[in-house]
């Protein structure tokens, strides 16, 4: 049987697919370090956590290189086609017994896309288990579309706590457990969640929003993205630039542009 097939067929399936294998343990490691390295370094400058949570790409070169790496992109071509564009790839960090979770949502209600092609590879930079809040998948939840609330609640990791406005039978849901290195890969629509972080460890994930070159944006929007595989012969975002070095003043200006029109989109302030 086709391994690739059999990736495609189960994400269409299910909305989602897990574990699978981004880099070594021992890789993952390495650029926890570098992003823990660059927490201390810039601890007293604001605007890092505000980066960490929207193109960190633009700031950080190591996030970009994971963005790219073929064991990613190769297995979200399978699914999307050879020309890949990195929307956004946020850190989602839960810090020891923390109270912070994610409740129940669909990212594409949020995202300003004018198309459902998107997949989100979530990359385990730290142990992600029941116990650290991994992830949790409603398996065939990406065939709906539900409407959302706004929450706001504070422990919510969430831009606005927003959350779907259905009853979600938590019987029927998955938890995404991954070790350091592997990454799952979830449909744009597939109902969501995580419970708080349990452990004296941090969970650290990237979540990288791959979209295919040929998206478009809703009317009205002026979003950026990265082009990281194959070739973008459309132009329906504006070009992201790779940085330059680390959380360079130089490429702040630039985050701050890109930042602030997906912020008019996502209707919330980082």
């Amino acid at each position: 049987m086709n391994p690739s097939r059999t990736l495609a067929t189960r994400f269409a399936r299910d909305g989602y697919v897990f574990p699978l294998t981004a880099m070594s343990a021992g890789e993952a490691e390495s650029y926890r370090q570098k992003l823990e390295e660059a927490e201390r370094r810039f601890e007293a400058e604001p605007e890092l956590r505000k980066c960490l949570r929207r193109y960190p790409n633009l700031v950080l070169p190591f996030v970009d290189q994971i963005s790219r790496l073929p064991a990613i992109t190769d297995a979200v071509a399978e699914i999307l086609g050879p020309d890949l564009l990195v929307l956004d790839p946020p850190f989602f960090i839960k810090e020891p017994h923390s109270p912070h979770y994610v409740s129940w949502h669909q990212d594409l209600h949020y995202w300003g896309l004018a198309g459902e092609e998107e997949v989100t590879a979530w990359v385990a930079l730290s142990p992600a288990t029941v116990e650290s809040g991994c992830m949790r998948f409603v398996p065939g939840s990406h065939k709906q579309v539900v409407d959302h609330i706004d929450t706001h609640a504070e422990t919510n990791l969430l831009t606005r706590g927003q959350e779907v406005a259905v009853e979600v039978d938590e019987s029927e849901a998955v938890d995404v457990v991954l070790q350091s290195g592997q990454f799952s890969l979830h449909h744009g629509r597939v109902f969501h969640a995580s419970h708080p972080n349990q452990t004296g460890d941090r969970r650290i994930g990237l979540a990288i929003r791959y979209i295919p070159a040929s998206m478009q944006q809703v009317p009205g929007a002026n979003m950026a993205a990265m082009l990281v595989r194959g070739e973008d012969r459309f132009g329906h975002f504006r070009e992201a630039r790779r940085p330059s070095g680390v959380f360079l003043l130089e490429d702040l200006a630039h985050w701050r542009e890109m930042q602030n029109a997906r912020s008019s989109v996502m209707g919330a302030k980082v």
